[in-house]
């Protein structure tokens, strides 16, 4: 047999027997982006906190106005919860994630998360229409100085027997009339937007417990214990 024949056999022969690669030569697999706000739950504990804090402020603002307003009208609570709410976010940052929950600390903590979000979202929509209704209610009003710092208000004033309402330590009843409205009305669309901050909380976590969700970049744990998509 000719040299040339011998080299057709050997490269048939290498053809058929199969070639194994090591693992080292094998495809790494694709990382996932990097990035600080890709991992659940930064984003939506920094939305809550600035929503909390924003609710807050308004909502002490609008208790300055009088001493008279009720806790349903200055609802500075409901920031304070989402702050709160926030906080364990944080906590659940930066706790490592392992698949299906093999942690107490860290069941504990997404449970906890989970319905502070879902009591966020239900006092959301509480002061949506508490606010609401006191919006309407003062935009209609017609006030009256009667002391040196007490303003009465009323809805229709023709009615004699007409509920009225008091406000005291008010020395300008346009506060009554055109700031408590506005102070109403910003509430309103912070609650809302609290409201779909604490949806898109309670759906991710949700998801990530029940569908295929992905959660967070795997932080400081060993190679035999990767993440999985749960």
């Amino acid at each position: 047999m000719g040299q040339g024949e011998r080299g057709s056999l050997g490269d048939n022969k290498k053809d058929k027997w199969p070639i194994f690669k090591k693992k080292e030569d094998s495809p790494e697999p694709a990382e996932s982006p990097r990035c600080c706000g890709c991992r659940f739950p930064l984003l939506v504990a920094v939305l809550q906190l600035l929503l909390g804090l924003s609710t807050a402020v308004v909502g002490f603002l609008t208790l300055a106005t009088s001493s008279s307003l009720t806790a349903r009208e200055t609802p500075y609570w409901a920031g304070l919860i989402l702050c709160f709410t926030s906080m364990v976010g944080f906590v659940l940052y930066c706790i490592t994630y392992l698949p299906e929950e093999r942690t107490t600390k860290q069941f504990i903590v997404k449970l906890l998360y989970f319905v502070l979000c879902a009591i966020g979202l239900v006092l959301s929509v509480l002061v949506i229409a508490f606010t609401g209704h006191h919006y309407a209610q003062a935009s209609s009003f017609h006030c009256r100085q009667a002391d040196e710092a007490d303003c009465v208000c009323t809805l229709d004033p023709e009615d004699p027997i007409a509920r009225t309402f008091t406000y005291q330590g008010v020395d300008d009843c346009q506060v009554i009339t055109g700031t408590l409205p506005m102070y109403f009305l910003i509430q309103m669309v912070l609650n809302l937007l609290q409201a779909v901050v604490c949806v898109a909380g309670t759906f991710v976590l949700w998801k990530h417990r029940y569908q295929v969700f992905f959660s967070g970049l795997q932080i400081a744990v060993p190679a035999a214990q990767q993440w999985q998509k749960a």
